[in-house]
């Protein structure tokens, strides 16, 4: 049994612990940042209303980071933690009002720990990331603004709707979802429709500088999920077997967490509930997955893994406040258990895999190899630098660890000898190409190439 003294303590040790362990972790077993992160880095120093691949918000994060603390990596497995944690806090804020039970709530979010994407996974800052607070926040004023129609949270509702979807367009299908419900409850929220729209026009403004950028730059960001997501090359076979292949893989994820659930009932029964409560659960929950399946089968898109990351975040309410009459308090001690097991088996994992696997991008050597060109760098040229040109990767790791703090961008079909020397350029590349071509000083550092462009 749950003392109920203790629920609050509990709850703030999780999150404090969840925040120390999974910052500390990454920090001392990688030697360098995850691709993703460089990458939210990279476009970071170039900040603008969008990417090719990605909306703009995870840059904008890191780069305020970047902005605080500099190039340090604990600074970004942090701010990773931070967006997991306003996540978690949200989750318990929602299931409070929804449970009613405080002990309930706190089964609800431990039972996360029973889903990778909310450990495992979330050393790797990326977009995937960036959605968790605020899919757990919209859903959160949402329900605030229906219930009490006030105008601050319908304002909020709005914000953070923005936010999201500058963190990744898969946030819409959390937001269609929201707006499904309220079309199927028209005649109970008759008089939030007026502040629904209010809300919707609050995130419109914010999101206008984006859609500006989308325009000029011939929705790059669209086509590339497009791509990632393989349209165009879909034989009709596609249609069936990627929906097959997306259920099979979320029901390998969700099986520790539906063990953690289901060890805590007495008996298994399926009830039937058709209040507006649970009507709501299953709108933030199963809808968004109906819908990303429907359009996965539609398309015969492949719906990757870790595009499902923020999905599962209500679960824990939705099966707790399901099945909560046949909750054995008595059984909490097993629960417990498990979730203490997961809780260290999966830094413990994390950390085993760091130490013994040495072909991951987390074992590149960026900040030497940062190292070595700053000191070829400051023996031959007098200037800063302030531009690399070249991959996300290899670019954006220089761009990370140089003390200029460089501006990285993409090639653009800029031409090597277009670069004035008072620029203050590094061009990454293939070796052998750049070495053919490189005006200035050629270097190699496996497996980057590297032509510096300065002032002597």
């Amino acid at each position: 049994m749950i003392v109920k003294k203790n629920i609050l303590n509990i709850y703030y040790l999780f999150l404090l612990s969840h925040l120390t362990l999974w910052t500390l972790v990454p920090t001392f077993s990688n030697i360098n940042l995850p691709l993703d992160t460089i990458e939210a880095l990279a476009w970071g120093s170039n900040l603008d209303w969008g990417f090719d691949k990605h909306p703009p918000f995870s840059a904008f994060a890191v780069e305020l980071f970047f902005f605080i603390f500099g190039s340090n990596d604990w600074a970004y497995y942090l701010l990773s933690q931070l967006f997991v944690i306003v996540a978690f806090i949200y989750v318990w804020k929602f299931s409070n009002e929804i449970l009613g039970s405080k002990a309930l709530s706190l089964i609800s979010l431990l039972a996360l720990e029973g889903i990778f994407f909310y450990n495992f996974t979330t050393p790797e800052f990326n977009v995937n990331v960036s959605q968790l607070p605020f899919w757990a926040m919209t859903v959160y004023f949402f329900w605030k603004s229906l219930k009490t129609n006030n105008k601050t949270f319908w304002f909020l509702f709005g914000v953070c709707s923005a936010l999201g979807f500058l963190s990744k367009y898969l946030f819409v299908y959390i937001l269609f979802s929201l707006f499904l419900y309220l079309l199927f409850n028209l005649k109970k929220y008759k008089n939030q429709i007026k502040n629904y729209f209010f809300s919707v026009i609050v995130s419109l403004l914010i999101l206008t500088p984006h859609f500006i950028w989308l325009y000029e730059n011939n929705y790059s960001t669209i086509t590339y999920g497009l791509r990632r997501s393989s349209l165009g090359n879909i034989e009709f076979i596609g249609h069936l077997i990627n929906p097959i292949i997306f259920i099979f893989n979320q029901l390998i994820i969700l099986l520790p967490f539906l063990v953690m659930i289901f060890i805590l009932l007495k008996q298994v029964k399926f009830l039937k509930s058709k209040n507006q409560k649970n009507t709501f659960l299953f709108a933030i929950t199963f809808l968004p997955i109906i819908l990303i399946l429907f359009t996965s089968f539609l398309t015969g898109a492949k719906i990757r893994t870790m595009w499902m990351t923020p999905f599962y975040l209500f679960f824990g309410v939705f099966f707790i406040d399901y099945f909560k009459k046949y909750i054995d308090f008595k059984k909490f001690k097993r629960f417990f258990f498990i979730f203490s097991f997961l809780f260290i088996l999966s830094p413990t994992l994390y950390l085993s895999i760091s130490l013994v696997d040495e072909t991951k991008r987390t074992d590149y050597p960026g900040r030497e190899i940062s190292r070595l060109v700053q000191n070829k760098w400051d023996d031959n040229y007098v200037n800063e630098i302030k531009i690399v040109i070249g991959d996300e990767w290899s670019a954006g790791n220089l761009s990370y660890h140089l003390k200029s703090r460089p501006v990285w961008i993409n090639d653009l079909g800029k031409k090597i000898t277009e670069i004035k020397d008072n620029q203050g350029v590094i061009y990454t590349g293939n070796p052998n190409i750049l070495k053919k071509i490189c005006p200035g000083i050629f270097g190699s550092i496996k497996p980057v190439g590297y032509c510096m462009i300065g002032k002597k």
